[in-house]
């Protein structure tokens, strides 16, 4: 059996491998809630009360999130996982942000807040906290153990 420079041995490794496997598919099913939702609620949010409607900023999220999703699972890069962290926390930011403060328009964009919870914001948001830990974890925890084993006699 072949030790890496932790002790552990191939085993471990697989079991490493079966952790990264399960955070990408947890980050790209949340990801994958966030746009379909999103692609769902799009068209009740398209007032034509500024220049970019709130129904086209939904269609956008939706956008981006499948496309991290499909990163995700497809592109296993560290470039991919920053992306989806990035679109969730950005959707979720957003969210919460329009649930809580009344921002008003911002230039083109429309007042979106909204002071109510109800279920499909409940979903995106714990969809969206999903991918973000999932990404982190890719990021951050769950790392490839790039060291190779000392020889015998070397330093």
């Amino acid at each position: 059996m072949t030790l890496d420079q932790s002790g552990s041995s191939r085993p471990a490794r697989r079991g490493h491998q079966s952790l990264r496997v399960a955070a990408r598919a947890l980050a790209a099913v949340g990801l994958a809630v966030d746009a379909s939702v999103h692609a769902h609620l799009a068209d009740r949010y398209d007032a034509a009360t500024a220049t970019i409607s709130q129904g086209t900023l939904f269609r956008v999220e939706a956008a981006l999130a499948a496309l991290a999703a499909l990163l995700v699972l497809a592109w296993r890069r560290a470039a991919a996982d920053a992306f989806a962290w990035l679109v969730a926390a950005g959707g979720l930011a957003a969210l919460l942000v329009y649930r809580y403060v009344n921002v008003g328009g911002i230039g083109p964009l429309p007042n979106m807040y909204e002071p109510t919870w109800f279920t499909e914001k409940y979903v995106v948001a714990a969809a969206q906290v999903l991918a973000i830990v999932a990404a982190t974890l890719l990021l951050t925890g769950i790392r490839r153990p790039y060291f190779r084993a000392r020889r015998p006699g070397r330093v």
